[in-house]
């Protein structure tokens, strides 16, 4: 998580609190240690955030801070929580976390007249299949232009090993699908997520690359 992020994070849980949270609670909750929590707490208070308390007793946020507000129509926020509850249907567990968080912020800030919204439910029916690779790892290779190395079996079962550099996720109805240049093929490639078998970093980057290459790929697949 970026130390923005966390600030942000840590602001969040503060403001959502009903009594004084520990360093350790807010720790555990974001995943980090106690001591990255004393000293972004210090950073907080240095830059003004009303954050009271101390090391071993807890920390509250002060009534009345606030952040910006979003201003979203009531069908902007209906699209969002649709959005949101859609992707369990991707078998990305990272991503799903990561929904649930979003909806709590934008929730936490949004006017009472729009935090109650059109009862909208989304199935959970017809999931992509599970994985061994990590979506979230492919996901931050992406962002990290960083190739991967991949054990893929394709529709005949048919086991290769492929260098690749990845440019970007499909999200299908049944299907979560990895576009990339391949190495082996010297060319574009998409592989099936749930039918890669083993996927870790070779340590190789590409970067500058990326915008090149998804450009040429999004001209070879036609997209829109």
């Amino acid at each position: 998580m970026e130390r923005s992020t966390r600030l942000f994070e840590v602001i969040q849980t503060l403001r959502a609190a009903d009594r004084p949270m520990t360093a350790q609670a807010i720790a555990e909750r974001l995943e980090v240690t106690k001591r990255t929590i004393y000293r972004d707490i210090a950073a907080l208070q240095a830059m003004r955030v009303p954050i009271e308390g101390e090391a071993g007793i807890g920390y509250i946020m002060r009534p009345g801070y606030d952040l910006p507000p979003l201003m979203f129509a009531a069908d902007e926020v209906e699209a969002i929580v649709v959005g949101l509850a859609l992707l369990r249907r991707t078998g990305d567990a990272a991503l799903e976390r990561a929904a649930g968080r979003a909806a709590g912020k934008i929730a936490a800030i949004l006017p009472d007249d729009l935090r109650h919204t059109v009862p909208l439910h989304v199935s959970g029916w017809n999931r992509v299949p599970p994985a061994a690779a990590d979506p979230g790892l492919i996901r931050q290779a992406i962002r990290d232009e960083a190739e991967l190395l991949l054990d893929y079996r394709d529709l005949k079962e048919e086991r290769t090993r492929r260098e690749v550099r990845p440019l970007a996720l499909i999200y299908y109805t049944d299907a979560l699908v990895l576009a990339a240049w391949c190495h082996l093929r010297q060319a574009f490639r998409h592989f099936r997520v749930d039918r890669i078998d083993n996927c870790v970093p070779t340590g190789a980057h590409f970067k500058g690359r990326a915008d090149r290459l998804r450009r040429d790929w999004a001209r070879e697949v036609d997209l829109p």
